[in-house]
């Protein structure tokens, strides 16, 4: 298994420990939120780096 496959993996078994655990709504703001957040703390250039290696994969 890739590591994305594992970092998949691993954030659904959080998103379903989340939602067990406490309501829908929070578990749903913790799972959209933390990526949302890790990408708008990246700089500019990076962003694009990040855009441009995601397209690049899409056109395989």
């Amino acid at each position: 298994m890739d590591n994305r496959a594992k970092v998949a993996a691993g954030g659904v078994a959080v998103g379903l420990l989340l939602w067990w655990l406490t309501s829908f709504w929070i578990a749903l703001l913790v799972i959209v939120g933390v990526p949302a957040v890790a990408y708008l703390a990246l700089d500019s250039s990076q962003r694009s780096r990040l855009r441009r290696v995601s397209r690049r994969e899409l056109g395989r």
